[in-house]
């Protein structure tokens, strides 16, 4: 997690940065109660946080909105009494619940959450929790306003095996780690032009509630925008790198301790008019903490690219997996692949058999909602903390719209105080009708 210093810096900038704020006195829910909860969104990554809430016994999805009523799927006959809105807006204001899930599209985190932090619910926002680095660090001031609890859907953060990482690092298995190479073979890039067509949207979809706060444009059909595509889109994703960065990354983040770079560079795929790039090559230089050395560099990949060969060359034998993260450290080197293969640390290029830390995980989503009835458990990644990861992460993908520039950022006053031109991707001017919602 960031320093006091990170910390004391969003307490001394809220009232610069943050819209005044009106909050509703919100009792807890008591432990023996259960939570009423609604559902910004129905389908795809909505549909499986749906799934994953409801395991809970305590807490009841009284409503949920999505813009596209095929979206709903059989939710109706899971839940007999589950009302269904298009308008989240008007969900929220009809509906009496205690905490809500946000699962759209990039674009739309920002204005649902920050609703329901208002109303003094609780929120569970998916990753990353924002598109702008202003709507980002205005969540984080008004969550700590509001006292709800929040959690992040990175939902690998509680498993055993990532939880483990940060503990090895913590623990010194490598020594003071020097640098981190971390890779996503993922590739939410598009270098074609938008098509020159417009199409008519399908009766079932609300376009205008589907654009939300982006700027008014014509419906392109074939999975364009929706459902399949928007991560690619500038407008409305954050490709690659924010898809996967919050994930691969969070590891990278906690065990480290970094809080703000000293230079962010991209020597990857630039976006083009409309399109995130497809091969992304973004480095960081972080100032040392008590886990690292003097400066820490951490380097990301996505698309073809990988880490350079005398990097790989540091696992041996061991097979690079699509994704995952090598850190590289003063006594050797701890390999952490993301998806499948073995932990472990390596020297010379073989496993050591060093022992890694014995660590429990547990359930992401069941946390964070004992931790919102007010059991005792805490949430483990609130936006105290993933806010911050989320800043990293989005402070990558706006490096990538200027090549080879060394950026710096100054967190305080949150602009590039070398490159002005980069300061306009800092926030979004909202589309008229969306600029009331306080972000």
């Amino acid at each position: 997690m960031r320093s006091m210093n990170r910390r004391s810096a969003l307490k001394l900038g809220a009232a610069a940065l943050a819209a005044p704020f009106v909050f509703r006195n919100f009792a807890h829910a008591a432990p023996s109660e259960t939570l009423l909860h609604v559902s910004v969104g129905a389908g795809g990554m909505a549909g499986a946080d749906i799934k994953s809430l409801t395991a809970s016994k305590n807490l009841k999805l009284v409503a949920v909105a999505d813009v596209d009523s095929r979206q709903f799927g059989d939710l109706k006959t899971r839940f007999p009494d589950l009302k269904l809105y298009a308008d989240w807006r008007e969900m929220f204001d009809k509906e009496k619940f205690d905490s809500a899930s946000v699962s759209t599209p990039d674009h739309m985190h920002a204005c649902p959450t920050m609703r329901a932090i208002k109303a003094g619910k609780h929120v569970y926002t998916q990753k990353p929790l924002t598109q702008t680095l202003h709507e980002c660090r205005q969540l984080q001031i008004a969550a700590k306003e509001a006292k709800v609890v929040t959690q992040m859907g990175i939902q690998i953060h509680s498993a055993a095996k990532h939880k483990q990482v940060v503990q090895a690092i913590h623990d010194g298995v490598i020594g003071k780690v020097k640098a981190v190479y971390s890779w996503s073979g993922k590739d939410w890039g598009d270098n074609s032009p938008k098509p020159a067509k417009t199409d008519t949207p399908p009766k079932e979809l609300n376009w205008d509630l589907w654009l939300g706060v982006a700027a008014d444009r014509p419906y392109i059909g074939g999975g364009y925008y929706h459902t399949q595509n928007w991560r690619k889109r500038l407008d409305f994703g954050t490709g690659t790198f924010g898809d996967m960065g919050c994930h691969i990354l969070d590891p990278v983040f906690g065990s480290l301790g970094v809080g703000n770079p000293n230079k962010v560079e991209s020597f990857g795929d630039a976006p083009n008019d409309y399109n995130w790039g497809l091969n992304g090559h973004v480095e960081f230089v972080f100032p040392g903490t008590k886990y690292t050395t003097e400066t820490v560099t951490l380097t990301w990949y996505n698309g073809k690219n990988r880490p350079p060969a005398e990097v790989v060359k540091l696992i041996g034998t061991e097979k690079l997996s699509g994704q995952g993260s090598i850190y590289i450290g003063e006594k050797g080197v701890f390999y952490s692949p993301y998806d499948g293969g073995t932990q472990m640390v390596l020297a010379d290029g073989k496993p050591t058999g060093a022992k890694l830390p014995d660590v429990k995980g547990d359930d992401h989503y069941l946390q964070w909602v004992d931790a919102a009835r007010g059991t005792g458990v805490k949430a483990s990644a609130p936006f105290e903390y993933s806010g911050p990861l989320t800043e990293m992460v989005l402070l990558g993908c706006l490096a990538t719209r200027f090549p080879k520039t060394p950026l710096k950022w100054d967190e305080k006053k949150m602009e590039f105080t070398n490159e002005p031109k980069a300061n306009a991707f800092v926030k979004r001017t909202p589309r008229k009708g969306w600029d009331e919602k306080g972000i």
